[in-house]
């Protein structure tokens, strides 16, 4: 039996388009250190709660937006993207009213964030819904 050298596996893997440049996962990735970052500054209660699920929900996010950019048929992907945009949207305004944030400044980023991801994703739906 032959030993695999490294070189191996890496010609065997399939490759992914390359997302790094792409603003959305730009915007995204900004989105999920910035709730890395406030949670932490949340209350125990809201930490463990509603911290826990923005920084979920801001992870799959990002890893959503590498899958729609590597798919072939990317419109289910990014319908998918919008619904989970509007989740993080969700649960952003109960942490607000919840006073979970520990400044309106906080939130206001937070949000601000979320929808320039929201307006990007809908910008690619209408490019691709056109051509």
């Amino acid at each position: 039996m032959y030993p695999l050298s490294a070189a191996y596996f890496l010609m065997e893997a399939p490759q992914m388009a390359h997302y790094e440049h792409l603003p959305i996962y730009k915007s995204a990735m900004d989105v999920a250190v910035y709730f890395e970052k406030i949670v932490k500054n949340f209350s125990r209660y809201h930490k463990y709660t509603l911290g826990s699920e923005l920084r979920m929900l801001s992870r799959e996010m990002v890893k959503l937006i590498i899958k729609v950019n590597s798919a072939r048929d990317k419109l289910p992907l990014l319908h998918e993207l919008r619904e989970q945009l509007e989740a993080l949207k969700i649960v952003i305004r109960i942490a607000k009213e919840v006073q979970a944030f520990t400044s309106f400044k906080s939130f206001q980023h937070a949000i601000e964030g979320v929808v320039s991801v929201s307006k990007q994703n809908e910008g690619w739906i209408k490019s691709l819904s056109r051509g």
